[in-house]
């Protein structure tokens, strides 16, 4: 991948895709289906070797992976507009750790994924392996200030009891149910201050678009209920499985009464202070995916925060939403500020106008032609 990320994508694919894959968080076109299935890696891509056998929509985000655990960009490893070539020493030695890792989870974690690069580099390109001496204050900050010898932790709410409270602070059920429509009109900022308008619609229960107005045509990124898809003037992607689970989750009018019912357990621990909030952290697993995790407002019981994590070959790459500046409208209080955040990339929405139980056409959500099912052949 490219040293400079936003460069060599503003070059390849222009400014709107650029932006648009970024809040995505897909890097490449969705590869191309055959009758048997999405293509491996190693069809789509030129010159795979550690990753062979892979959904070939698993590359860009295993690299994106990588990036984040060492704090490097993509020419790190990546010869610049020919990532094929095996020019560059690091390339080597990442191939050489991606199958070392491999084989420490399969001959010591009975192949359950373990360890991972970040569990060694933690954010550097050489990882530290003498002890650091940790300083008074830091020791005092990491055990609990003024926490005296075996004192008991606190005792914590239920996470349902704590749920109930976040759908009580919104407005509470009926008055979410009453909202079958939102339109949501603002101005989105990221790469290093760029403004640009944006315009998101949604429709109940589980179907939302938001679209980005930029100079080149606006950049799409939707939901209709089963499929995601982003696209701009000429070029569409398909959402890959983890898009869609996070685009659902996005979709979904009514997530606040419908959280307890999406994971088989929960788990609820003090979370960290969010523009100076105690929170309350609660955790939702269900096995064979990853966790969500959710950041409650101790005071008003609002949600303040989400992380979600997408699954890779090689870890789990997580995006963090913050909420705030939550307002009323029609009766269910709305955040009107979000920040999304993931390694290498951040943005904020500010809305500046909520319309809700406004008619919004169907086809604003419709995928464009070349990302709908097809029918079958007769």
């Amino acid at each position: 991948m490219n040293g400079n990320r936003q460069n060599i994508w503003l070059a390849v694919w222009g400014t709107s895709l650029c932006l648009l894959l970024a809040i995505a968080g897909a890097w490449a076109q969705s590869p191309s289906a055959t009758p048997a299935g999405p293509k491996l890696a190693e069809e789509e891509f030129k010159n795979i070797q550690a990753l062979k056998g892979i959904p070939a929509d698993q590359i860009i985000p295993s690299m994106q992976f990588i990036a984040a655990s060492l704090g490097v960009e993509c020419e790190f490893c990546h010869v610049a507009h020919a990532n094929e070539k095996d020019d560059k020493k690091p390339k080597v030695t990442a191939r050489k750790m991606i199958e070392m890792m491999m084989a420490i989870n399969k001959d010591n974690f009975e192949g359950h994924r373990e360890v991972t690069c970040y569990s060694c580099h933690r954010g550097s390109t050489d990882p530290v392996a003498t002890p650091i001496i940790t300083t008074d204050e830091e020791l005092r900050a990491a055990g609990g200030e003024g926490k005296k010898p075996g004192e008991a932790k606190a005792s914590l709410p239920a996470a349902d009891q704590i749920l109930d409270k976040y759908l009580a602070a919104i407005g509470g059920a009926v008055a979410l149910q009453k909202i079958t429509s939102r339109v949501q009109k603002g101005t989105l900022t990221a790469f290093g201050g760029q403004h640009f308008s944006v315009d998101v619609y949604s429709k109940a229960p589980d179907k939302r678009v938001s679209i980005m107005h930029l100079q080149g045509g606006d950049s799409i990124t939707a939901f209709d209920g089963k499929q995601g898809w982003l696209g701009v003037p000429g070029r569409v992607h398909t959402m890959s499985t983890a898009e869609n689970d996070a685009a659902r989750i996005d979709a979904d009018l009514y997530l606040p009464a419908h959280l307890k019912t999406l994971y088989q357990k929960f788990s609820v621990d003090t979370g960290e202070k969010i523009d100076g909030h105690d929170t309350y952290m609660v955790v939702g697993r269900t096995e064979g995916q990853p966790p969500l995790r959710l950041y409650l407002d101790k005071e008003s019981s609002l949600l303040l925060r989400l992380v979600r994590y997408a699954e890779t070959p090689l870890g789990r790459n997580p995006t963090q939403i913050d909420y705030a500046d939550y307002r009323d409208a029609n009766g269910v209080k709305v955040p009107f500020r979000w920040t999304l955040a993931r390694p290498g990339n951040r943005f904020v929405i500010q809305i500046e106008q909520v319309q809700q139980n406004v008619p919004v056409d169907e086809a604003k959500f419709a995928p464009p032609p070349s990302v709908a099912p097809k029918p079958p052949a007769p």
